[in-house]
C-alpha cells in the first residue's frame, strides 16, 4: 500500500521550493555576514600601510576616467599570494593599501595583466604611445586604443565634490587639499591623468 504521507525533514526542504530558496538565502547570508563584518574590526584592512596616502586631485580624476573607460573589465588589480603571480607582477596585495579606494579594482579577469605594480615600471612617454594605440609598443595586444583622452580636458569643478564626498567616507582629504583641487587639473588631459594614476599604482609597498 502507498504512503502517501506528507514529506519530513529533509525531503520536505527538497520539494517545497519556497522553503529551498528561504534556507539557502538565509545559509548564504549567515556565511557571507560572518566572513564579511569581522574585517571591518581587523587593523590590517582598516589601517593604511605605511607609505600609502590618498590620490591627488590629478590622480583621482585619472581613476574616474579608468574606471569611466571599462579598463578594470580586463585590468585586476589584485597579486595573490602564488608564486607565478609575484614573479610576474610583483609582491602580494595587501588589504591596507586599498584603504583609500572606493570602489576597489580587485578581481582576477585578466584579459590584461594585473595592473597593481605598473606604477614606476614603465616611462610617461610609453603609457601615453601604449594608450594612443598599443599594438605601437606591444604588437600582439587586444587592448583597444584611447586616442581621445589625449583632447579631452579635465572640468576643474568636478573634483572639489568628488573629494568632499570621498572624506565622508574616510578618506583624509583636507580642507586646503579640496580647495586647491580645481587648480592643480586645470588644463591637464584625461591622458595625463590616467597615466598619472597608473604611475602611482602599488608604489606604496616597497
Amino acid at each position: 500500500m502507498a504512503d502517501h504521507s506528507s514529506p519530513k525533514g529533509y525531503e520536505r526542504i527538497e520539494t517545497s521550493n519556497f522553503l529551498l530558496i528561504i534556507l539557502t538565502l538565509f545559509t548564504i547570508s549567515f556565511g557571507g555576514l560572518v566572513e564579511i563584518v569581522p574585517l571591518f574590526f581587523q587593523h590590517s584592512t582598516t589601517t593604511p600601510i605605511e607609505g600609502v596616502k590618498p590620490y591627488t586631485a590629478l590622480q583621482l580624476a585619472g581613476r574616474d576616467v579608468y574606471i569611466r573607460e571599462g579598463c578594470f573589465n580586463c585590468h585586476s588589480q589584485m597579486i595573490r599570494p602564488f608564486r607565478a603571480e609575484v614573479l610576474r607582477y610583483g609582491p602580494p596585495s595587501l588589504a591596507g593599501e586599498f584603504v583609500y579606494d572606493h570602489p576597489f579594482q580587485w578581481g582576477s579577469k585578466r584579459t590584461g595583466p594585473d595592473l597593481h605594480r605598473v606604477g614606476g615600471r614603465y616611462s610617461d612617454d610609453w603609457h601615453y604611445i601604449h594608450l594612443m594605440n598599443p599594438r605601437n609598443v606591444v604588437p600582439e595586444s587586444v587592448m583597444p586604443a584611447y586616442p581621445w583622452l589625449e583632447k579631452a580636458v579635465l572640468d576643474p569643478a568636478d573634483l572639489a565634490p568628488k573629494m568632499t564626498a570621498l572624506r565622508k567616507v574616510g578618506v583624509p582629504y583636507t580642507d586646503d587639499e579640496i580647495a586647491k583641487a580645481g587648480d592643480e587639473v586645470k588644463g591637464h588631459t584625461e591622458m595625463e591623468a590616467v597615466i598619472a594614476y597608473l604611475q602611482i599604482l602599488g608604489t606604496a609597498r616597497k
